[in-house]
This record gives structure tokens, C-alpha cells and sequence, in this order.
């Protein structure tokens, strides 16, 4: 069984991509990287395939034909992580809002702590947001708690998207079935590991709005994230997860 792999997706992410490999590979911790690249135009799968020249033994691409959203790329690096044997499986974001210093927090937390998802969390201890505008601080701090409310679970940071999981929780979670792909994709993921009763732990972290590239936030995806909650919930209470 192979250790650890850091999933990132990619969309036009030229600026960010070789600085945030370069850095994972930094790490005293060694991971192994999959680049999921929804055939960026800007060639951020080109460079990727340039850096595997230097490391060859743990950074791997997935092309895809087209932008089909964060959480389809997601679900294609899962199952190649399963399928290639990997133990604990990450993911993080291109652009440096997740530190990538903060993913052997997440490990241990999964491999000592034996906790089933790790996340990286902003709000556990407070609010640990930096160069976000007050209205998106407080949209995704409520959007937190009105998932707490909805759902039953004690998570502080619902749509955080750094997150460490055993292979087992990917394993049990049939990925076939996911039905969202933004922030309520991340919400998914966090309520169908919560109702397999997979310990779930939050790890304080330090999150940076990105300096580099463009944001993918839309009104489609808080939409999303608003009704997937209750739908969500619904279809538990009628058995349909």
C-alpha cells in the first residue's frame, strides 16, 4: 500500500501550477501529487507534463476533455488514488489558499489520530480567513452553520476543501452516487463520511484568499450549496443516500 497522494484540480492555473507542486515536493513529509486538469487553455497541463521530468516518481496528470466542475475532477483522482493503491488521499487547491506546510497536520491526524477525514478548518478556533472581503467571510461562516443546523453534524467548516481521508472512507462512500460539484460537493463528501460514522477531526488552519489565477466562485455554485443542503437531508431521512 502506497502512503499519501495530493489531489489538485486544475482550470487555467498556469500561474500557480509549478510554484505549488514545487512546493508539496518540498515537504519533509514526502506525498505524491495527481494533477486533475480540465484541459486548461492556458497549458497548465503542459507545464505539469515539464515538471514530471524532475519528478517522475510521485507527480502524475489526468487530463480531461472539458471543465466539468470541482467535484466530478475530485471523484476521477479518488478513484485513480484508490486504484492505485494509495492509503491516504488529499485534497487541496492550486492557488496557495491551503498551505501546503498544513497537509502533514491533516496525515497525522488520520494516521495517529485515526481519524477517517481530516479537514483543514478556518473556523474551529475562530475565524482564520486572510485577504477575504467581510461578505464572503461572513457567507461561508453562516453557510457553516446553517449546514450544522441542517444536517446534525458538529462541523465547524462545512464546505472546507482541504481535506485529508483514509482509504477506507473513499472505499465505503460509493463515488459514483455524487450528485454535487461545488461547495456543496464538499458538503457531500463531509455528510456521507459523517453517516458511515467515520470519526471526523478539524484542523485549525490559516486560510489565503489566492493572489494569483481567478477565482471559480458563481451564484450557480452558493445556489447549489444553499438546496443541496435540505436535499441532502431529505433524501437520508427517506433512505435514498
Amino acid at each position: 500500500m502506497k502512503d499519501g497522494i495530493v489531489i489538485i484540480p486544475t482550470y487555467n492555473e498556469i500561474e500557480n501550477i509549478e510554484i505549488i507542486i514545487r512546493a508539496v515536493f518540498s515537504l519533509p513529509k514526502k506525498f505524491h501529487v495527481l494533477i486533475v486538469d480540465d484541459n486548461s487553455p492556458d497549458g497548465t497541463s503542459n507545464k505539469v507534463i515539464e515538471l514530471q521530468q524532475e519528478f517522475s516518481d510521485g507527480l502524475f496528470l489526468e487530463t480531461r476533455k472539458e471543465k466539468s466542475g470541482l467535484g466530478t475532477a475530485y471523484v476521477h483522482g479518488f478513484k485513480w488514488a484508490l486504484q492505485h493503491d494509495y492509503e491516504y488521499i488529499f485534497e487541496m487547491d492550486a492557488d496557495f489558499s491551503h498551505n501546503p506546510a498544513d497537509l502533514e497536520k491533516l496525515y497525522n491526524d488520520c494516521n495517529t489520530g485515526k481519524a477517517g477525514m481530516a479537514i483543514g478548518s478556518r473556523y474551529v478556533t475562530g475565524v482564520n480567513v486572510v485577504n477575504w472581503p467581510l461578505n464572503r467571510v461572513l457567507m461561508s461562516y453562516f453557510a457553516s452553520m446553517y449546514v450544522r443546523f441542517i444536517t446534525g453534524m458538529k462541523i465547524h467548516d462545512a464546505t472546507a476543501g482541504f481535506i485529508c481521508y483514509r482509504r477506507e472512507v473513499l472505499e465505503t462512500i460509493d463515488l459514483d452516487k455524487i450528485k454535487f460539484t461545488g461547495y456543496a460537493f464538499q458538503i457531500e463528501m463531509k455528510y456521507r463520511t459523517f453517516i458511515n460514522k467515520f470519526k471526523i477531526t478539524e484542523v485549525p488552519i490559516i486560510f489565503t484568499d489566492r493572489t494569483k489565477g481567478e477565482s471559480k466562485m458563481s451564484n450557480a455554485i452558493i445556489k447549489e450549496a444553499i438546496f443541496g443542503v435540505i436535499m441532502l437531508r431529505v433524501r437520508k431521512i427517506f433512505n435514498r443516500l
